[in-house]
């Protein structure tokens, strides 16, 4: 990890100070505070912010180098789950993979055609407990994709994917996710329908919209870390969760199964949540 300016300088400067032959010529001794001795308009004291900061900048760049490095090795580990997740990013809706090879040749595309047809945004990938199936949670920008677009996905994984291995595309509706949570609000501040009296909005609900949001993608639900973000609400004094329940996707009936009760935490069988309602949202004094 590259250091601070800093403490380049102070690097510097220690060893500087320590020199018994730099010592006797300016006159101070042996081991005496730099800052002390030099004042902050001297020639040495410029010198030596010139050169810790020319440092600072070439540590830096070796810095950002091992994090690429560290990072390519991560990802392009063939086989290895991260690596999945990083093929299924790059997938190119309506484009061919080079014959034979796990790449593309984008020879005379644009920028923007190639960030076009890159229609996955998100990503996700996980091993299944009891089987030798990796499971690929895929979505679009807030959506599934089409199935046009999955059945090509498909064929695009299985033009790269390890022989042997079975593969489970998850390309499903957001999972619902039903709360039940009791708000004790300042009446000055908040109505009985939780809007804002300043700014009339509603601040609860803004709030649980915008945790959402901040999970990453196929993230973990955690109702105290949702409790958190609404006690910290202006016009909130208190925050109960009653009940949260989530539903999602079943294969077997192709729509929503019967909601799920979640007492801790739960991860979004789609990857991300979608409140179905705020009605259930109890506002009192």
């Amino acid at each position: 990890m590259a250091r601070t300016i800093t403490e380049i300088k102070n690097t510097i400067t220690t060893a500087f100070m320590a020199n018994e032959t730099i010592a006797g010529y300016y006159g101070f001794a042996v081991g005496a505070s730099f800052t002390e001795t030099f004042s902050l308009v001297s020639f040495e004291n410029m010198l030596f912010d010139v050169i810790a900061y020319a440092h600072y900048f070439h540590e830096q760049i070796f810095s950002q180098h091992t994090t690429e490095i560290n990072e390519k090795i991560r990802t392009q580990k063939i086989g290895r789950l991260p690596w999945y997740r990083e093929m299924a990013l790059l997938f190119q809706y309506g484009y061919n993979l080079v014959p034979d090879y796990d790449y593309y040749d984008n020879t005379g595309l644009t920028v923007e055609q190639i960030e076009t047809s890159k229609i996955i945004k998100y990503a996700a990938v996980a091993e299944a407990e009891q089987s030798n199936t990796v499971i690929i949670k895929i979505s679009g920008e807030n959506a599934p994709v089409t199935d046009e677009q999955r059945e090509a996905f498909e064929d695009y994984v299985n033009e790269w994917k390890i022989a042997g291995t079975d593969i489970r595309i998850i390309n499903y509706l957001p999972d619902r996710l039903y709360l039940n949570i009791q708000v004790k609000r300042d009446a000055e501040i908040l109505t009985a329908e939780g809007m804002s009296v300043a700014n009339g909005n509603y601040p609860v609900q803004d709030a649980i919209n915008e945790y959402l949001t901040e999970l990453p993608f196929n993230g973990e639900l955690k109702l105290s870390a949702l409790i958190d973000k609404l006690q910290v609400i202006n016009g909130v004094i208190d925050a109960t969760v009653f009940s949260a329940q989530t539903s999602w996707i079943d294969p077997a009936i192709d729509d929503y199964g019967t909601p799920v009760e979640v007492t801790v935490s739960t991860i979004p069988e789609s990857g991300y949540f979608e409140v179905v309602t705020f009605d259930d949202i109890e506002y009192v004094v």
